[in-house]
């Protein structure tokens, strides 16, 4: 896989103040220190009236201000300056279902920009997650109708690009297991969505992937995958069964509601990771759009297809920040949601927390939770 850690030149040391996401989860007031990586945080009695966290990790983003993963590498580069702008300071951008050569071109695109040395005044990219094509027909939700198996030859060609680092899977396809084993020995978090399968087949899927050392989530929980029932706990029953599954959830009010964000937390407890799903409408407002050649309507930051069905989203992670703290969730818990959690979830050692030697991937927040300023690898971004 290509360098992850290409930074631009190194930034003066900087200094913030506030109430300070320590690495043990708690808020402390303080100063802290930072380069192009966390340097000393320095306790104060008193402290501006700031959050200051670690900077938005997103494991599932297709698009936003205009671009889009399919588009290659400026796409790419359009859309990790876009959420940048609101946080996200870690991104895999994320396939969509087409035909095969075009999957393979986009993630080949991924690595373009990686090689050149990433996004400046962007998201660092960790590489790329490929969600489609190895779906169920049967559950594409958005996605166009072009979903494939995930045939031996398949993985090894993703494999090849050197930049997938989460997958989405069907478990119920043909190969699927192989190819999930395959991924996860080459480091690759395995999801299970948009899927038909029982929760038998998941729970199995699931198990047979941990036991192989793989890492396990689900593919934005609920969607596409059914709901639960006492006698048909389906995929998102076991996800949320699973000990060890990372479980990713759209919260923008459209997707999923509270209280079932607030159902997979308790069931979970540290492995809610929260993700934006964004298609290349995000940031742009109400209008007209597109998603895998489909027209796609936003209104009321609601994006749908001809036929109203939901199509992607338009959230940004300071909203899902900031919906996860209405819902009743404390702030540290939340933010936790968007750094640290995902960073274990996709192997990130080197960021998620605001702990010396790490990455100074760095958020400043106001009292009323907008972005003031962030940092990528301590470099800052232009907000606008």
């Amino acid at each position: 896989m290509p360098r992850t850690d290409a930074l631009s030149p190194p930034a003066p040391s900087t200094t913030l103040e506030g109430q300070v996401l320590t690495p043990e989860g708690t808020f402390r007031p303080g100063r802290l220190q930072f380069g192009t990586h966390v340097g000393t945080f320095e306790a104060l009695d008193e402290a501006p009236d700031r959050w200051i966290v670690p900077g938005f990790i997103d494991s599932h983003v297709h698009g936003g201000g205009g671009g889009d993963t399919m588009d290659g590498p400026e796409g790419v580069r359009t859309l990790a300056r876009e959420h940048a702008r609101y946080g996200t300071t870690t991104l895999l951008p994320t396939t969509i279902t087409q035909t095969w050569d075009r999957v393979l071109a986009a993630l080949r695109g991924v690595r373009e920009v990686m090689e050149a040395g990433g996004v400046p005044g962007g998201a660092n990219l960790v590489g790329a997650h490929l969600e489609g094509p190895f779906i169920s027909m049967g559950r594409l939700g958005a996605q166009p109708p072009h979903a494939v198996d995930p045939a031996p030859e398949r993985v090894a060609e993703a494999l090849a690009t050197g930049v997938v680092r989460a997958v989405t899977l069907a478990p119920e396809l043909p190969g699927a297991l192989e190819a999930a084993l395959a991924f996860a020995a080459a480091g690759v978090r395995v999801g299970v969505g948009h899927t038909l399968a029982d929760a038998d087949t998941v729970a199995a899927f699931l198990q047979a992937v941990r036991g192989a050392g793989g890492r396990v989530a689900a593919t934005h929980l609920f969607n596409a995958m059914g709901g639960v029932e006492g006698r048909a706990p389906g995929p998102a029953g076991a996800l949320m069964a699973d000990p060890e599954a990372y479980l990713e959830i759209i919260l923008d009010g459209h997707h999923v509601h509270d209280l079932a964000f607030l159902l997979a937390r308790a069931a979970a407890p540290g492995r809610v990771v929260l993700v934006s799903d964004a298609m290349r409408a995000a940031g742009l407002g109400d209008g007209y759009s597109e998603l895998g050649g489909q027209p796609v309507t936003v209104t009321g930051g609601r994006a749908t297809l001809l036929n109203g069905s939901l199509a992607g989203s338009v959230l940004t992670l300071d909203a899902a920040l900031r919906r996860a703290v209405a819902a009743g969730v404390p702030l540290a818990e939340s933010a936790r949601m968007l750094g640290a959690v995902p960073a274990a979830s996709l192997g990130l050692r080197d960021r998620g927390e605001l702990r010396p030697g790490l990455r100074a991937d760095v958020i400043a927040l106001s009292p009323d939770l907008t972005i003031e300023r962030v940092y990528v690898g301590g470099q800052p971004i232009p907000l606008h």
